[in-house]
């Protein structure tokens, strides 16, 4: 839960403070460390830009994927709030039910500036293109011109007008983690995690058989399917696992293509992305029955997966998902 900051002493009432209690000067020195991490500044890129970040105390975060960033490197008191789409599984569900609980649900609706300023945020997290948008009129260089500072998840940041930053999904994670460490102060914190994060990968990769089933992510779409590229996090999620992403060449984060393209990639395992709006089941029974789909070997022989949307977006979940799909990989060799 965000905490307003005490207000700074003037230095003579801070003087007769420690003065007339002694026995309190360790106080008076905790006051002033207090007062100077506020003050802290430290140059971070955002996407391919440097900026000066000043240590944020009331943060608002977009989706799940941007809370559990700051949740899992402990940075729970710097942020004031989330917004989260109905579309997005419940909070409730969530490895950090509790830190959920602790800061404030402030919309389900699309991040907007309104919703920013009237927050008091002094600092927003979220992807470009998603959470962050020019329609909508909610965009870093907007806020810089409010006086608030933005972080932009890596892995979105690809296509980013004028600071393009291109990596791999998972790279794209690390490289939130140790950023916002930096910003807060919690580069330890950072590390410790990051090397856990890749441990765990590792682990994963030491496991992968030598065949490589083809692997096609279904998210949404019944004229024109919606799927996974190659600049999102499933694609490292179905590779590092052992598995090929049937559209792995698309330099592009979440996509429309074709059924014709989906039929052509013959796909042995179909991942279903599933979020609020529509049951994964629904989505199952529906490539049952298309015509384009029900022949696919990975329909025929009822090989789906079920990837929860967090699992699925650049977040601390994504390696819960890797391990989950590598464990259903593995289950299906002879």
């Amino acid at each position: 839960m965000t905490t307003n900051p005490q207000p700074r002493s003037t230095p003579m009432r801070g003087t007769l403070t420690c003065l007339a209690a002694v026995l309190l000067l360790s106080g008076c020195g905790a006051t002033v460390e207090e007062a100077d991490n506020r003050a802290r500044k430290v140059t971070v890129q955002r996407c391919g830009e440097d900026i000066e970040y000043t240590t944020p105390r009331r943060a608002v975060v977009y989706e799940a994927g941007s809370a559990d960033k700051m949740f899992v490197l402990g940075l729970g008191d710097h942020v004031h709030g989330y917004v989260m789409p109905p579309a997005n599984p419940p909070v409730s569900e969530s490895p950090w039910a509790q830190e959920y609980a602790r800061v404030k649900f402030l919309s389900d609706d699309l991040l907007n500036r309104e919703l920013v300023v009237d927050a008091e945020a002094d600092f927003v997290v979220a992807g470009w293109g998603s959470g962050f948008s020019d329609k909508r009129g909610i965009t870093p260089e907007i806020l810089d011109g409010l006086g608030i500072q933005s972080f932009m998840h890596t892995e979105s940041c690809f296509n980013y007008p004028g600071f393009p930053q291109r990596t791999t999904p998972f790279e794209g994670l690390y490289t939130d983690l140790d950023r916002l460490g930096r910003i807060f102060g919690a580069e330890e914190r950072a590390g410790q995690v990051v090397q856990g994060f890749r441990q765990r990968v590792d682990a994963v990769k030491a496991q992968v058989g030598t065949e490589r089933p083809p692997v096609f992510l279904y998210d949404s779409g019944t004229d024109q399917p919606f799927t996974a590229g190659r600049q999102v996090p499933p694609n490292d999620i179905i590779s590092l696992a052992g598995g090929r992403n049937v559209f792995e060449r698309l330099d592009a984060r979440w996509t429309q293509v074709s059924w014709e393209a989906v039929v052509q990639g013959r796909p042995e395992v179909i991942i279903i992305l599933d979020y609020g709006d529509k049951p994964a089941q629904e989505k199952i029974n529906f490539l049952k029955t298309l015509p384009a789909t029900k022949n696919l070997p990975a329909v025929v022989n009822n090989r789906f997966f079920v990837l929860d949307y967090n699992e699925g977006i650049s977040g601390p979940r994504n390696i819960d998902g890797l391990e989950k799909f590598a464990a259903y990989l593995r289950g299906l060799r002879p």
